[in-house]
């Protein structure tokens, strides 16, 4: 019987403060802060500072999981792992593809287990798509993925202020791409800057005062390839000037893969700046939070234990997995290398790792 490759383990992990029993984008979902006057981020505009700031705090903690496990497994059989979790989570990147070239053996492995009745849900913590394109760049692919089958963090930030009622007298400075501005746009909230500000320079001079907006409510941070020093500074000034304003970051990744020869400086890089300029710790609504997992889990009514988390990063992915109490499959067709798994170093071990999903495959062959 297929259980966790785990003989002794201890793995804590703290919950994000997720509000739930609000309407996401007319979804409703049961919630851990029940009414306004448990949310500290139900009204901007009396939020003190210490409030944003504690608030800051704990959800810095909810991305964080202190684990100890038995050494991860290699996949030996892929039908009883399939068989035993109704959906299966796929990051993006690294897993169904590196840039814009599809991974081997992606399209037969999806059709394989979409074949077996299998919820696939994809993913990712890249946000300089939205979910609607997203959905193009599968269909460009050759992959039929509908959109209600993926999940950005770009939709995940939008998607988070939906949740804690987000005042509409407020807007978003962005520092990240079209992605995120899309999403923010679906949702009817308002937002500034994006690649509009990547042009946009400093006259560092005596005197020279850089004015920012007063209603800026909340600073989101993405991947931006377009970063420079005028949004640093227009960030910093929202975060630490405007009270109660919220920083959210889409994600924390060290690197992505632009292209499949090499990685990249990730959203990580950006979302540091701004930590460090403010002293302030971000909400991180991405993986490894927890915030999209019970989003998920409450979109589609999924036990999570009948969930399988399926990534090519340690601290992303696999603890993305582990917080939300299912099982993981490591592939090391991305990011993280065989080597790296079996540090000594490293106390993130997934239950089970193998090369590349594909091999759902030749592992079903040789078993049957």
């Amino acid at each position: 019987m297929l259980g966790r490759a785990v003989t002794a383990s201890l793995s804590i992990s703290v919950t994000s403060p997720n509000p739930l029993s609000k309407s996401f984008f007319g979804k409703t979902t049961n919630t851990h802060l029940s009414s306004s006057s448990e949310n500290p981020f139900f009204t901007l505009s009396t939020l003190s500072w210490n409030i944003s700031r504690r608030s800051s705090s704990r959800s810095s903690r909810m991305e964080k999981s202190f684990t100890t496990r038995a050494s991860a497994q290699p996949l030996t059989n892929a039908d009883e792992l399939i068989d035993s979790v109704e959906t299966f989570i796929f990051d993006c990147d690294g897993v169904i593809w590196k840039g814009d070239k599809l991974i081997d053996g992606v399209p037969e492995t999806l059709d394989l287990l979409r074949s077996k009745g299998k919820r696939l849900v994809f993913v990712t913590n890249n946000s300089t798509k939205s979910r609607k394109q997203y959905g193009k760049k599968f269909e460009t692919l050759g992959l039929s993925v509908s959109e209600e089958e993926i999940f950005a963090s770009s939709f995940a930030a939008a998607a988070y202020l939906k949740s804690i009622n987000f005042p509409k007298d407020k807007k978003v400075y962005v520092i990240g791409e079209d992605g995120i501005l899309k999403e923010l746009e679906l949702a009817g909230i308002q937002y500034l800057g994006g690649p509009a500000d990547g042009d946009k320079k400093i006259e560092l001079k005596p005197g020279f005062l850089m004015e920012h907006d007063k209603d800026i409510g909340a600073v989101v941070v993405g991947f931006d390839r377009y970063f420079n020093y005028y949004k640093i500074q227009y960030g910093t000034l929202c975060i630490r000037e405007n009270p109660g304003c919220l920083f959210i970051a889409t994600n924390r990744d060290a690197v992505t893969h632009l292209t499949d020869a090499q990685e990249w400086a990730g959203g990580g890089s950006m979302v540091g700046a701004l930590g460090g300029s403010t002293q302030r710790e971000p909400l991180v609504v991405g993986k490894p939070s927890t915030f999209m997992m019970d989003y998920l889990a409450n979109e589609f009514g999924i036990q999570k234990s009948q969930i399988c988390m399926v990534g090519d990063r340690l601290d992303t992915d696999i603890l993305f997995g582990q917080n939300g109490g299912c099982k993981t499959l490591l592939v090391l067709s991305g990011v993280t290398s065989l080597s790296m798994l079996q540090s000594p170093n490293n106390s993130i071990q997934p239950d089970f790792y193998t090369n590349k999903i594909s091999d759902f495959l030749s592992l079903k062959a040789t078993t049957v």
